[in-house]
Parts: C-alpha cells; sequence; structure tokens
C-alpha cells in the first residue's frame, strides 16, 4: 500500500466520485485548463501550498509534528510523480503561535500569487488573526489544529478538518460528569481564544447538565506565574476534577504543582486537546500519570490502514511516532490534493469546490477519518475521545468516549 493514499490514483489522474467539477467563466473544467485566464497559482512548474504554524515558541512541538507531516506527505506525492503531472512546492512559514507574527506571515503568503491555499495556522488566536488577509486576498486558510468556534463561522475562507471547541467544550463537562463521576469541576484556562472560549464552552454545559463549577481561574501562555499558588487556589476550590482549556506547557508545569508541590493526589486532571503532545508527558513525568486528555485522533494498533501505512511512514523517515497533528496536517494536505485533482489549483475555485464538499460520501478519507465540511466550513465527522497517561505514554481511556447528541 503507498504510503500516500492518493499517489497510484494520481499518476493515472483519477476520476473523483461525488466531488463535480465546477467551470469557469468559458464553461471549461478545473481553471488551470483555460490558458488564456489561468491565475498564477495555477501556472508554473509546481503547485505552490503554503503551511503555516509555530516552528518556534511555546508550542513549537506541535509546530515540529505539523512541519515533519508536511515535509513526508511532499516527499510522497512528488516520488509517485506528483499531482495532475505537477509537482508540489511546500512554504512553511513559522508565526511563532504569536498572533502578531501570524498577521505578518499571512501578509507574505497572501501576497505571492503562485501560491494556492494555505494549510494553517494551529493555534486559534493566530488562525483569526491572519483569516482577514486570507479573506482580502481571497485565498483558503485551512487549519489541521485550531478548534475556537468562530474562526470559520466568521469567514467563508476559513476551513478545518477537525471539531470546533462548542463540541469539545459540551464533551468535556459530560465525559468529566459521566465518566468520571464529577459532582464538581474547577476549570483552568489560558486566556486567549483558544482558552477562553473553550472554558466558555465548557461552563455553559456543565451549567446545562447540573455539573457544579467550583471556581476558574486564568492565566497568560507562557506566563504562567507561580504554578504552586495556582495549584493552592484550585486546591481551595476542592474540585473532584481539574478542566485545563490550554497548551501542553501550562498544563504540565500545573500537573508537577498540584502532584508534587501539594502533595495532591486524589483530584482528576483532564486536560483539552490542546494539552495533546508528548512533550506535556515529558515536562510533567511521573505526576503525568493518571492525567486524561481530550483528542480529536489517536493511533491505535486496531486503526485503519491509511492510519497505520502512515504511522509506518512517519516512523521510518523521523524514527520517532506521529502525533495528532501530524495525522492531521497530513490530512489536510492530502484533501487539498484531492481538490487540486478536482478543480485545478485557482484560489477561487478551490474555495468553491471545498465549500461543496458537505457529506461523507464526496469527503476526503484519510488518517483521521473522513473530512468534509457544514455549511460554515467546519468538519462535523470526527468527534473527540480520551486519553489517559500510563506508564508515561498515551493509551485509550476506558471509557473513550460519552455521547455528545
Amino acid at each position: 500500500m503507498s504510503r500516500w493514499l492518493l499517489a497510484p490514483l494520481l499518476a493515472v489522474g483519477f476520476t473523483l466520485c461525488g466531488c463535480p467539477t465546477p467551470t469557469d467563466s468559458n464553461g471549461n473544467g478545473g481553471t488551470d485548463t483555460d490558458t488564456n485566464g489561468e491565475t498564477d497559482a495555477a501556472s508554473g512548474d509546481a503547485y505552490r501550498i503554503a503551511v503555516a504554524g509555530p516552528l518556534t515558541g511555546d508550542s513549537a512541538d506541535m509546530g515540529a509534528s505539523i512541519s515533519k507531516a508536511a515535509k513526508l506527505w511532499e516527499k510522497e506525492v512528488n516520488a509517485a510523480g506528483g499531482i495532475k503531472g505537477k509537482k508540489v512546492e511546500l512554504s512553511i512559514e513559522d508565526d511563532k503561535g504569536l498572533p502578531n507574527e501570524a498577521t505578518n506571515v499571512a501578509t507574505k503568503i497572501a501576497s505571492d500569487e503562485s501560491v494556492c491555499i494555505v494549510v494553517g495556522h494551529f493555534n486559534s488566536s493566530c488562525t483569526k488573526a491572519a483569516r482577514s488577509r486570507y479573506e482580502q486576498a481571497g485565498i483558503v486558510e485551512f487549519t489541521p489544529g485550531s478548534t475556537n468556534v468562530t474562526i470559520c463561522k466568521e469567514s467563508e475562507w476559513t476551513f478545518r478538518n477537525l471539531y470546533h471547541d462548542g463540541t469539545q467544550g459540551i464533551f468535556m463537562a459530560r465525559y468529566a460528569k459521566q465518566a468520571l463521576k464529577a459532582n464538581s469541576v474547577s476549570l483552568v484556562y489560558e486566556n486567549d481564544d483558544y482558552g477562553t472560549g473553550l472554558k466558555e464552552s465548557v461552563a455553559a454545559e456543565c451549567a446545562e447538565i447540573g455539573l457544579t463549577i467550583a471556581g476558574e481561574a486564568g492565566y497568560q501562555r507562557g506566563r504562567l506565574g507561580d504554578p504552586k499558588q495556582l495549584a493552592t487556589t484550585l486546591q481551595s476550590q476542592k474540585p473532584d476534577v481539574i478542566i485545563v482549556c490550554g497548551l501542553y506547557s501550562g498544563a504540565a508545569l500545573l500537573t508537577k504543582a498540584i502532584r508534587n508541590d501539594l502533595g495532591w493526589s486524589d483530584v482528576k486532571i483532564f486536560g483539552s486537546d490542546g494539552v495533546m503532545n508528548a512533550a506535556y508527558v515529558d515536562t510533567a513525568g511521573e505526576t503525568a500519570e493518571g492525567a486524561m486528555v481530550v483528542t480529536p485522533f489517536f493511533f491505535s494498533d486496531s486503526g485503519s490502514e491509511q492510519a497505520k501505512a502512515f504511522r509506518q511512514a512517519y516512523r521510518d523517515e523521523y524514527k520517532a511516532d506521529p502525533d495528532t497533528w501530524a495525522a492531521l496536517t497530513y490530512d489536510a494536505l492530502g484533501m487539498v490534493a484531492k481538490g487540486i485533482e478536482a478543480v485545478g489549483a485557482d484560489r477561487k475555485a478551490l474555495r468553491d469546490w471545498m465549500a461543496g464538499v458537505k457529506t461523507k460520501d464526496a469527503g476526503y478519507e484519510g488518517v483521521t477519518g473522513v473530512t468534509y465540511f457544514d455549511d460554515n466550513g467546519d468538519c462535523p465527522g470526527k468527534p473527540p475521545m480520551v486519553v489517559v497517561v500510563n506508564n508515561g505514554e498515551f493509551e485509550a481511556a476506558d471509557p473513550p468516549s460519552v455521547p455528545v447528541d
């Protein structure tokens, strides 16, 4: 089986079921076949795709996964002959996980007319900051990591290939009550678009299902302050579960303070998907044992053939296991390839094609499941699940899920 799932099909130019090719103003199929009206993004010797994420900064471990998966995808596609006979060329940009840097990156990408689409950004604040630049330039921003509820809803040029925090928040509240048997929770959140938006979603569902919120505490990403002081505040609230709405770096420091500094062993720690990174376990060490984390995808020995193939390819290339964000990036690029095969590399044609992929049958089946979109550009077909840290490794929790409908 090919590591890149579409490779053998692309080599012979396949027909995409369920994804009709729109016509241009002259009645032709995909716009890159119309030499008179061909855009810069559709011309040249290669299809150019931008990938934007935090290669440095507080979430650099996630950025590394994104970059590695993207480079692996590029290598596999080009080895198989490219897309429609053209090579692909990735431009991987570092937004440092900072909104102002994301704006600069977006300006650079959007002004390069040879780039047909953007896979990124990762952090919700970065995706929101960059969004208007992409919209003004008429280029799709396709995030494999941002979950703030409003990101896609507020722009017809923004899509994602995972759930949003409306879904994640409901899930976390219900999981805490049903699976963890909590009567009360404390909410800890990073004070940015991701953390505050998710916290609000969790809080709303807690009110809906009668789960008591013992207290809330916010902090700035990268500026947790004294973790022991924050842990002491949480301990005074006497929750059954601490729900952390933030990234792995802050969560790891807080976990160490709870377990080591306070010796607080009976409270359950439940992190959002921003905690889903091996660096959380590496930093927290033994104190991470038993902590639970939400994730949109998890590799398992019983997973799909696509997931197994990607996992092995990633291991062969990097001598390490891929994580959730690597898989989602790989799938986002696979979806892009399907779009280019269908309609070419014209920016507007790609946006219209993605907006038209509204059913599972028409979607892209990849490592993390099937990617398709609702009217807002959100991806409805990938429910959250929970993993637990056991012997220094993530494994599926028992139970891995609870109903959210």
